[in-house]
């Protein structure tokens, strides 16, 4: 079934009925298969028409009635004929209609109902027996006469001009209804070809990568070795980390997280390692550290990027050796425990900028876990959109909400940098503010997302000058904000921009945008 509502999103057909209400005075109807006129703001006593017989008509209820019945007899005359389009006279007597057919693979689906012209001037002999007519029908016969002299005549090049236009209004519908039932069709066959698996745990994800992932999930569930996860923010790195543990022979035991950038040097050393009463100020009891509280379990330390040298030495010891002191302690003490670590940095870059280890780097990446971003892997989106609505709306104790087609294709298109937790957060958002609404429309999306791809145009990149010099300009920015957006994962940017990361090194050199030599913006202690 073709979608109305989503019509008046199309720009085309937006711009066919601008040009045939501004050069014809025509209003546009929408009719379905069974004679309804679909497009309801036109209904609307506010709506503002193009024609004045539309006016008359639509401004009454009894006018309303006469121009249902008007679209129902000329879309039945339609559907009985094989003829792209069909004249008919229109329900005042002195105008002329065109009523286009909207077809898809033999199936009839409506008609695009054009009101109104005149096909020949009209005479004083039809206004007097149209009047009579109109006024026996309780219409103001001034008005209509008004009306009526207003309507334009066309001539035979105008009629086949105007015909076409109709026609093409019709084209544009069907174009619009098969793209969009193709993409459908398309969603459907990739999520048939990936199976009927689309979780793992709390995990949701149909895709190829994500099917890829369940599977080295399944093949690791009854080893004991250290796991690297890696992959952007938000993408679900702590999930895979539980899944992990709780598939696991340790399920039984403490599943204990830490994030390492969340503390300071001393303060994690504590937090991890523990400490003895008195071994610096506020130590007033000796207090037990993480790797202690998971023992027989698994520790999942988040963000180990950020971890310092000196703390990365600690770590590596008490990976190889089982064996760790607190702090201000010197009894050693032994832990059992599985280490499962996450970053969204890139580890290898930090080897050969010597901020990380290589040696701790080669123990915690036993087991290697690559996590895709979402925009890598948008056909889970309906399914992952699906699940945060329906969870939301049975914790709000709200009916069940379901996305506009028009705000999912928006969905579809906007990038997610900020993956499944911007997903996530987006779709409680929508829930609060549609309210009692059970269908929630695209403009209630966040700006960003509505937005995005609007208009195409490059902010702050240069219009004048030398080409050569506007496309170094450019090539430098993309690659200062995507070395930023991905906390300087060269390897991960270089894929995204299409080069080798041989190549982009190069061009970070030339452009000088190494991180060690970038400014510092003030009071962040990050490059600017």
């Amino acid at each position: 079934m073709i979608n109305w509502e989503e019509l008046k999103h199309i720009h085309v057909i937006r711009k066919l009925e601008e040009i045939l209400g501004q050069w014809f005075s025509t209003d546009i109807l929408f009719v379905d298969e069974r004679g309804q006129i679909r497009n309801h703001d036109a209904l609307e006593r506010k709506h503002e028409y193009r024609n004045p017989l539309s006016t008359m008509f639509f401004s009454r209820e009894h006018g309303r009635q006469l121009m249902a019945r008007a679209v129902t007899e000329a879309n039945e005359k339609l559907y009985h004929t094989k003829e792209p389009h069909v004249v008919v006279t229109g329900p005042a007597g002195v105008e002329s209609v065109v009523v286009s057919r909207i077809q898809v693979e033999n199936e009839f689906l409506g008609t695009v109902f054009a009101y109104c012209y005149a096909d020949t001037p009209v005479t004083e002999e039809k206004l007097r027996a149209g009047r009579q007519a109109m006024e026996a029908l309780g219409f103001d016969g001034a008005v209509f006469e008004k009306a009526a002299k207003d309507l334009r005549a066309l001539n035979e090049g105008e009629k086949k001009y105007y015909y076409e236009l109709i026609d093409l209004v019709a084209q544009e519908i069907v174009a619009f209804h098969t793209e969009i039932t193709k993409r459908e069709e398309r969603i459907s066959a990739l999520n048939n070809q990936l199976g009927t698996r689309y979780s793992y745990d709390q995990m949701i994800g149909k895709s190829k990568p994500m099917q890829e992932l369940y599977a080295m999930l399944d093949k690791i569930k009854n080893s004991e070795s250290t796991v690297l996860i890696q992959g952007e923010n938000g993408t679900g790195k702590e999930l895979i980390a539980r899944a992990i543990h709780f598939n696991s022979p340790r399920k039984d035991a403490q599943f204990v997280t830490v994030n390492c950038s969340a503390f300071n040097e001393n303060l994690l050393d504590s937090e991890l390692f523990g400490h003895v009463k008195g071994s610096f100020t506020g130590a007033v009891k000796d207090k037990k550290g993480l790797f202690e509280s998971a023992d027989k379990g698994t520790l999942f330390l988040d963000e180990i990027g950020d971890m310092s040298p000196t703390m990365q030495v600690k770590l590596l010891r008490v990976i190889q050796q089982g064996e760790l002191t607190p702090v201000g302690g010197t009894e050693v003490r032994k832990v059992d425990v599985r280490v499962v670590a996450a970053t969204n940095k890139d580890l290898k870059d930090m080897i050969e900028q010597g901020t990380f280890r290589e040696d701790l780097y080669y123990r915690i990446n036993v087991i290697n876990l690559v996590v895709p971003p979402l925009r890598d892997r948008k056909e889970d989106i309906p399914v992952l959109v699906e699940h945060f609505m329906n969870r939301g709306c049975k914790e709000k104790g709200v009916p069940m909400k379901m996305l506009a087609k028009r705000a999912m294709e928006k969905i579809f298109d906007y990038p997610w940098p900020g993956n499944i937790r911007e997903l996530e957060n987006e779709m409680e958002r929508l829930i609060v503010l549609s309210g009692d609404e059970v269908r929630v429309a695209a403009d209630l999306l966040s700006q960003r997302i509505r937005d995005f791809g609007e208009g195409g145009k490059v902010q702050g990149v240069r219009v004048a000058g030398k080409l050569k010099d506007a496309l170094e300009e450019l090539e430098k920015t993309m690659i200062r904000e995507g070395l930023r957006r991905t906390n300087w994962n060269k390897s991960r940017l270089a894929k995204e921009l299409g080069i080798s990361r041989a190549g982009l090194i190069m061009k970070v050199e030339k452009y000088g945008l190494d991180k060690r030599r970038l400014p510092r913006q003030p009071g962040t202690g990050e490059a600017a």
